[in-house]
């Protein structure tokens, strides 16, 4: 290759600012696609010269006013690029788009530069990758097996570092899937979050456009310039990036009951996975076991009625009059939409409702969910065998998650025991990706794997912290609203931020409150001889959700101002001093969380 250096997008900026010329990196990206070899990648490339004069007119650099300037990617083949074919890997489809998709032209703005449109299972149905007249992209790690779909060559592009990152599309897992396979990252936001305005769809009420990338960073860096309301997309939302600060201390994990996992005979991907939930008990997190049959249950709807006949009719004019233009494979699961009834379509409406309902508490009881992001790797010819159980399978973990309006994102954890790559992906509720998106990056900084299939090391580089926000209201929590415990739910009911930990001076005492259910301790200033400096955390909430907490709050607990030992002052918990009868005095453990856990030991 022309050069070796890495393209995560921290590295390549340092890169720049040292005097690296963005030509070499053009250069340099297709001396990688000639070494790689794989004609199953890319659909069409950019034309070399072209690029060399685009990047002429970037103009100095400068990453604060273009925060991806002169960072090469790629784009899935569904996703309009002014100039380069659309073809959904379906070649009698192809049309040329006058303009760029919105994220395509966000991403522009901000200093990217488009290489090329890559493979995919045809019009995004597919989990496997191998759904395509075209070549086939090899699986970066180990060609025997598939790649992952439907985002196939966007994954393979970015595991091999030709692009510092790729735009996918994901309706049942197409941006986790092939992330998963290619010990890559995919981060697929909150179904509504980027614009699917130049997307061809698949099921337009489920569709997000998703994003690969080398590192949890650099995944949140490029969903923060995507990330923008379109007024021209009926379902886009206006969903903020925010949340990528620090994490609480303890989160409460929620993970499949062992009783229910599925890894259908993969027994080193079942204990991948178990070694990954070590890795977030070592992190200090709390592992919640939920029973999974009504995820399972949800999941299975989306193969059948109502979603079936969604993609159906995205396509309906073309499959109707070129039916042989499609994939064998596609055109069965297409052409099994038609007898379908509107019927069909409001039975697996309500059949979702019912499941929404069952599945809410459970997901409202964690701070996010922990599954395997695929139960096991398929050979390819295991998938020629078996071509749509496999990929049925392929979408385990997957399935549910548009269905429920969750943000998730997919991150590798280590090499199994036969050296293949193990990932999780992390699940939480729509609007949280800025949480799941931080953990991850924790999870892949205590991995210490190297990056894709291309043996650089995760960059050392610090996180991308979100700039303070005005009007937030910082407020002070000592027992059970701590995180990891029975309450933290009611704070982030209401969309608080953790910010730091802290501590008070040493002039309170903790009690242990009599008659509290669940238990709760009780925060008194002493006046400032005879106390304790009290472990607590720090929480952000706007005004109006700072007040409807404080209306909540019962008898003996109130709200005062608590001195903290740094010499500021918050907003916190204390207690009236009529709550101290039968209470029980735990000072010396210096905090609640010492103190529960005393009672497990």
């Amino acid at each position: 290759m022309n050069d070796e250096r890495a393209f995560d997008i921290g590295s390549l900026h340092a890169a720049y600012a040292a005097g690296w010329p963005v030509s070499e990196m053009i250069e340099t990206v297709f001396a990688r696609i000639e070494a790689v070899a794989d004609p199953g990648i890319f659909l069409h490339l950019a034309d070399k010269q072209a690029l060399l004069e685009e990047a002429a007119h970037l103009g100095r650099f400068d990453q604060k006013t273009k925060p991806l300037w002169g960072i090469p990617f790629a784009v899935k083949d569904n996703i309009d690029v002014s100039g380069m074919p659309t073809t959904a890997a379906c070649p009698d489809y192809a049309y040329r788009p006058e303009k760029d998709a919105t994220v395509v032209r966000l991403l522009k703005a901000a200093g990217a530069i488009v290489i090329g449109k890559t493979n995919l299972d045809q019009f995004a149905t597919g989990l496997v990758g191998v759904r395509s007249p075209y070549p086939i992209p090899r699986n970066a790690i180990d060609a025997t097996l598939v790649p992952g779909g439907s985002s196939s060559g966007s994954a393979v592009a970015t595991a091999h570092g030709i692009v510092s990152f790729a735009l996918g599309t994901d309706t049942a897992g197409s941006g986790r899937i092939p992330a998963g396979l290619n010990n890559i990252v995919g981060l697929k936001p909150s179904v509504g979050a980027l614009s699917t305005t130049g997307v061809i769809p698949a099921c337009r009420t489920l569709d997000c456009v998703s994003i690969f990338t080398l590192t949890a960073d650099d995944a949140w860096i490029v969903f923060s310039v995507a990330g923008k309301h379109d007024p021209a997309d009926a379902y886009s939302k206006s969903t903020s990036a925010t949340g990528y600060g620090p994490l609480p201390p303890v989160l409460a994990i929620g993970v499949p009951a062992k009783e229910d996992r599925q890894f259908f005979g993969d027994d080193a991907m079942e204990a991948a996975y178990e070694a990954s939930l070590d890795m977030l008990t070592a992190l200090g997190h709390r592992i919640v076991e939920l029973p999974f049959a009504d995820f399972y249950a949800t999941a299975n709807l989306l193969y059948e009625g109502a979603w079936v006949a969604e993609r159906y009719a995205a396509v309906k004019g073309f499959f109707d009059s070129s039916e042989a233009s499609f994939h064998p494979v596609t055109r069965k699961i297409y052409g099994g939409a038609k007898s379908l009834s509107a019927a069909d379509a409001f039975n697996g409406l309500y059949a979702l409702q019912a499941l929404k309902q069952k599945v809410a508490p459970l997901i409202a009881s964690v701070d996010l969910l922990c599954v395997p992001t695929a139960p096991r790797h398929y050979t390819r010819a295991e998938l020629d065998a078996e071509p749509i159980r496999e990929n049925s399978r392929l979408g385990t973990y997957t399935n549910f998650v548009n269905l429920l309006d969750m943000c998730g994102i997919s991150v590798p954890t280590g090499k199994r025991a036969d050296g293949l790559p193990a990932s999780v992906t992390l699940l939480a509720p729509s609007g949280r990706d800025g949480l799941t998106a931080r953990l991850a990056r924790n999870i892949h900084a205590a991995s210490r794997l190297t990056l894709g299939a291309t043996g650089w090391s995760l960059p050392a580089n610090p996180a991308p912290m979100e700039p303070p926000e005005s009007g937030l209201i910082d407020l002070a929590v000592v027992g059970a609203h701590l995180s990891g415990m029975p309450l933290n739910g009611q704070l982030r009911a209401l969309g608080a931020r953790f910010s730091r930990v802290a501590s008070t001076t040493n002039a309170y005492r903790l009690y242990v409150l009599a008659g509290q259910t669940p238990p709760k301790p009780g925060l008194i200033r002493t006046g400032g001889n005879g106390g304790e400096a009290i472990d607590l955390e720090i929480w952000k909430l706007t005004p109006e959700a700072f007040g409807l907490f404080v209306a909540a709050i019962p008898s003996p607990l109130g709200i005062g101002t608590i001195q903290l030992s740094d010499g500021t002052a918050v907003k916190g918990f204390l207690a009236e001093p009529a709550a101290l009868e039968g209470a029980q005095d735990i000072s010396s453990y210096g905090g609640w969380r010492a103190y529960v856990q005393s009672l497990a030991a």
